[in-house]
């Protein structure tokens, strides 16, 4: 049900695939869902922000739906105990009166968001990501291919432990200025366009390192761990296969000289990975926080006490409060950083899904899926996951992966079926396919202007064309082979 733990059972309810609703109603809703993902992919033409839209949509939506007598107005059930692998509700549960809106949202997936979100911006503080990305263009000597293989790398590794946003950010600003120091100014636009491309890829790595992942991961009970050990020899052939294309495509090769090698190691032998340190102490704090995070996540469901019950976004925000504690005094301002307007914006799409749920505008779209996937299981697989980045690739991926997530969802879908990963791959790859599939190569092409580099929209599509055709073909041999 929608709400995930949070909703239980509704009394007197009507589940939305079960009830008759007229055909021009599915019409209606189903024209305010294309209207919603339409308004989403002319975001900036419209200047308003996502929160705002879907925000619109979903008031629009939940009027529409309760004047239709769509909605159940009912007593919530919240659990006392619930064991979610045998679906059995104790006795000990409890009785609530709360707005139909409330349970419909998924709040694991906004306490996690919110929880990382404040203990990336905390740790980001310490210097730890600027530390590291310096250390490695030292390490590469300045020679330009060890260098695009460095933040290559390092792309990746952001891409899955912070926000692609963020890591595109950081290495974009740190790409920038060390080819400027190189005078190498003439492989910039390689070097940021790949980088862009690659914090998709790097989006695969974990469970939380993208929103999709988040939304089918929850959806189709795929922990961290399995997620990690799934998805890792993908993004590792992905990666290399990104690199060495950029590397022939933008005519990057290394120093051949000992005469260049020495000038480029000399430059960058001026750049200080201490600058950004404010504190040593504070740096080796956020190192051991940072690493005990990533473990608790991955261990989630071997933690002692049953402490893993409590969900991800529980410990992504206890984490966040231990990583706080170190500025007691002024979390006000780490609070400013969080992006509210994703967080109202996530709420506002739940909100819709649920409505859409009970108008059969999921029932109708759940038809032609399981038409698709009547298909042979392998072709079905394939069209899937094409298909999921094709739309992805011209309107916002996350609305995309929560409305097929709820779609497989309600087709009872197996936790272990390989089309929860083709939805994945989909949705996080057809990022790559245009400048505005994905919020990191909006902000690469920011980069790419900023620097007055000549390339458009079409001059994008046309150069990250055989970059993303070489990773969905490595991603539909992966899922066929693999998954």
């Amino acid at each position: 049900m929608s709400g995930g733990w949070l909703l239980l059972a509704l009394e007197s309810s009507v589940e939305g695939g079960g009830h008759h609703v007229a055909p021009w109603v599915t019409g209606l809703f189903a024209f305010l869902l294309v209207a919603m993902i339409a308004c989403l992919a002319f975001e900036e033409k419209l200047h308003a922000k996502k929160s705002i839209i879907v925000g619109g949509f979903a008031g629009i939506c939940l009027l529409l739906a309760t004047v239709l007598r769509l909605l159940s107005f009912g007593e919530v059930i919240l659990p006392g105990s619930y064991d979610l692998k045998k679906h059995l509700l104790f006795d000990n549960a409890e009785h609530l009166w709360l707005p139909v809106y409330i349970p419909s949202i998924d709040w694991g997936v906004i306490t996690l968001i919110l929880g990382a979100s404040l203990f990336v911006e905390v740790t980001s503080r310490s210097g730890l990501f600027t530390w590291t990305a310096i250390k490695l263009t030292k390490k590469s000597g300045g020679d330009p291919w060890k260098l695009l293989l460095a933040y290559g790398a390092l792309t990746v590794l952001f891409s899955a432990m912070l926000n692609n946003v963020t890591a595109m950010i950081i290495i974009g600003s740190l790409t920038t200025v060390s080819l400027k120091k190189l005078g190498r100014s003439d492989l910039l636009l390689g070097f940021l366009l790949t980088e862009g491309l690659l914090t998709n890829v790097g989006g695969l790595l974990t469970l939380i390192s993208s929103v999709p992942n988040i939304i089918v991961g929850n959806t189709a009970h795929i922990s961290f761990g399995r997620f990690f050990v799934v998805a890792a020899p993908y993004v590792l052939v992905a990666t290399a296969a990104t690199l060495f294309l950029a590397k022939w495509k933008f005519r990057i090769a290394g120093l051949k000289t000992n005469e260049e090698r020495t000038a480029a190691r000399e430059l960058v032998s001026s750049f200080d990975e201490n600058e950004a340190i404010p504190s040593q102490r504070f740096f080796w704090f956020s190192s051991v926080v940072l690493v005990s995070f990533i473990g608790c996540l991955s261990c989630k469901d071997i933690l002692p006490l049953g402490i893993g019950q409590l969900g991800m976004g529980f410990i992504a925000l206890f984490f966040a409060g231990v990583m706080l504690l170190a500025y007691r005094n002024e979390v006000d301002k780490f609070y400013a950083a969080v992006d509210w307007d994703l967080l109202a914006f996530f709420a506002g799409l739940f909100v819709v899904i649920h409505v859409m749920e009970h108008a059969q505008v999921l029932a109708v779209m759940g038809k032609g899926i399981a038409a698709m996937l009547s298909l042979p299981k392998q072709l079905a697989s394939s069209v899937l996951l094409v298909a999921s980045a094709g739309a992805s690739s011209v309107t916002d991926n996350i609305p995309l992966a929560a409305m097929l997530a709820k779609i497989l969802a309600g087709m009872e879908t197996p936790g272990e079926s390989p089309y929860w990963w083709c939805v994945i791959f989909g949705a996080n790859l057809g990022g790559n396919i245009t400048p505005i599939g994905s919020a990191s190569t909006v902000v690469a092409m920011t980069f790419i202007h900023r620097e007055k580099l000549p390339l458009s929209f079409v001059g994008f599509v046309v150069a990250a064309a055989p970059f993303a055709a070489i990773q969905l073909v490595l991603a539909v041999v992966y899922v066929l082979i693999v998954v």
